[in-house]
């Protein structure tokens, strides 16, 4: 078990003020197995005219927030203590895919199957996770490269991590490669960008196979245990994929960035079908200004934990 203190600072500044803005904010942890929230604080700056506190669409916490007054500079601060506990079934995988049921789960096939006959819908279900998004959507030329790694009779498991280090080993994390508009298809094709290129394609290849696949946002811990090299995406919001793998092992992260399973290093946020379900900060306001937009994040273990 980890115990976490989490601060994610975003400020904005305009060229010139704007007018009446709205903004979403999906910062406070949805509730994730293995996961326990602690004194969530949310500090924004100039308050707003009013805070609507939303759930869904998919596992997420949405903030809505509305600006009456001019508006130059907003500065929107959360903090949070987070307990995360090592899953037992990564724990398992790390000492090997046969100490698992059923060698690694059900195979790509028998998942597919499963997700098609379920009537789970809800955000935790397979169901809403199966076909393309707006920012995710099929690409013929990612399916096809997947497919020797996703056989229909491989192991889920197995086949998940065989993508994740697919991508991992073939592609070159390169923070001015790509935007957050890039679509997963040209990011595959330069095989360049960022966590959010890479957990896209991963779920594009993973749907085109019949395999649920979802966005997830999140953080990585800045300081790694000692022995440990420091992951990438720490210091920053991150983003994986996480595979559905049948009812019995229900919901895998996979972190192709770093070629790793989410563990207890991998704080959870929120869950959707691609980056625009789970944005840490979208809105509209009235103007024609142009923005500067800073991140700072901070992931620190509580010592003694």
């Amino acid at each position: 078990m980890m115990l976490y203190d989490v601060r994610h600072l975003t400020t904005v500044v305009y060229d010139s003020p704007v007018q009446l803005a709205r903004f979403n904010l999906r910062l406070r942890p949805a509730p994730w197995p293995g996961q326990v929230l602690d004194r969530f604080t949310l500090t924004i700056d100039p308050p707003p005219a009013s805070i609507q506190e939303e759930t869904g669409p998919y596992l997420v916490n949405r903030s809505r927030l509305m600006i009456r007054r001019p508006l130059s500079r907003l500065r929107i601060e959360s903090r949070f203590r987070v307990e995360v506990s090592e899953p037992g079934l990564i724990a398992a995988m790390y000492g090997g895919l046969a100490d698992l049921p059923g060698a690694g789960g059900p195979s790509v096939a028998d998942v597919r199957e499963r997700a098609m006959r379920s009537r789970d819908l809800s955000a935790m279900g397979p169901a809403g996770y199966l076909y393309p998004s707006q920012m995710a959507p099929h690409s013929a030329e990612i399916a096809t490269w997947a497919a020797p790694l996703l056989p229909a009779q491989q192991g889920v498991v197995a086949a998940g991590q065989a993508l994740m280090q697919a991508i991992h080993d073939e592609f070159t994390y390169d923070g001015s490669a790509t935007t957050a508009d890039t679509p997963p298809e040209a990011a595959f094709r330069a095989r360049h960008g960022v966590c959010q290129d890479f957990a896209h394609v991963m779920i594009v290849a993973a749907r085109a196979h019949g395999i649920p696949a979802a966005y997830v946002s999140g953080y990585l811990r800045t300081i790694p245990p000692p022995g440990r090299p420091r992951l990438v995406g720490a210091d920053a919001t991150h983003a994986w994929a996480a595979l559905w793998c049948g009812d019995e092992l229900g919901w895998i992260g996979f972190d192709p960035t770093n070629a790793t399973l989410a563990r207890s290093d991998h704080i959870f946020t929120a869950m959707g079908r691609d980056y625009a379900d789970v944005a840490p900060l979208d809105g509209v306001f009235h103007g024609g200004a142009g923005q500067t937009m800073t991140v700072a994040v901070d992931v620190v273990p509580v010592e003694g934990s």
